[in-house]
């Protein structure tokens, strides 16, 4: 089944950074609620957006979230002494958000991950920049997997986001990334693929509209996870529906309950 990662509690959010601020902690608690009613499987937890503030901000969400919270959360941070602490007070083991092949986070990332029981998003970027190619992607996707397996994260905890492009920028951004994602699954049927959706669609008009087909393409090609708001109705009717359509949904049950309840409309 396509698994959902809820972005919402993310202090770059306008509104998220000001209930922090203020330690408001019913704003924070709703939003969780309703990430979960709305079907996330994950909330991802960034708190790095006030700086200096990061590490408070982080333990202050981690207690307010947690006892309201029946999903496991991704610890979302570029600095592993805020995850080693974050970690310590997970009750459910958490989701790694994230790893790359830049020298500097990947150096600083892997002692952390070593011997953690936990799942990690790892991201196909490396110090030349973006992947060019889908033979570039693959090439990134095969380094990390074997990274990560040598230190003990089995093969079946990694999430790598292949990093989606704008399409406005070169009309063979689409296919490059759906290449690629066929190419990882190929190479490592157990690795799950994840990552932001909506920058596909950054520059356009209607962007809702090209974001819910894209991901109906993606999750074709292998796709089974993404980082986005769950409280967007549309495009979780559209993954809803495509999960039942490539044969993930038994006797089509998801998508019966989504019906009934309303989430899935016509």
């Amino acid at each position: 089944m396509f698994e959902v990662i809820g972005e919402r509690i993310n202090t770059s959010r306008k509104l998220v950074q000001v209930a922090v601020a203020e330690r408001n902690a019913d704003y924070i608690i709703d939003d969780v609620k309703k990430q979960q009613e709305a079907g996330a499987n994950f909330i991802d937890v960034n708190a790095g957006a006030r700086i200096g503030h990061e590490e408070e901000d982080m333990r202050w969400l981690l207690d307010t979230i947690q006892p309201v919270c029946t999903i496991p959360l991704a610890l979302d941070s570029p600095d592993p002494a805020i995850l080693e602490m974050a970690f310590s007070m997970v009750e459910k083991t958490p989701m790694i958000n994230s790893i790359s092949l830049e020298k500097e986070r990947f150096d600083a990332m892997m002692p952390f991950l070593k011997g953690k029981a936990c799942k990690v998003i790892a991201l196909c970027m490396d110090d030349a920049g973006m992947p060019e190619s889908s033979e570039d992607i693959l090439g990134r996707a095969k380094t990390l997997v074997k990274e990560l397996n040598t230190i003990g994260i089995p093969t079946a905890n990694i999430y790598v986001d292949p990093l989606v492009q704008p399409i406005s920028t070169d009309s063979n951004k689409g296919l490059m990334v759906l290449d690629a994602v066929r190419a990882i699954k190929a190479e490592h049927p157990e690795v799950h693929i994840t990552g932001g959706l909506s920058n596909i669609s950054y520059g356009l008009p209607q962007r809702h509209i090209i974001n819910r087909t894209f991901v109906t393409l993606m999750m074709d090609a292998g796709m089974d996870s993404a980082i986005i708001d769950p409280l967007d109705k549309k495009i979780m009717a559209t993954i809803r529906t495509a999960d039942m359509l490539i044969g993930n949904d038994q006797f089509c049950m998801n998508y019966l309950k989504g019906v009934r309840s309303g989430a899935i409309e016509s």
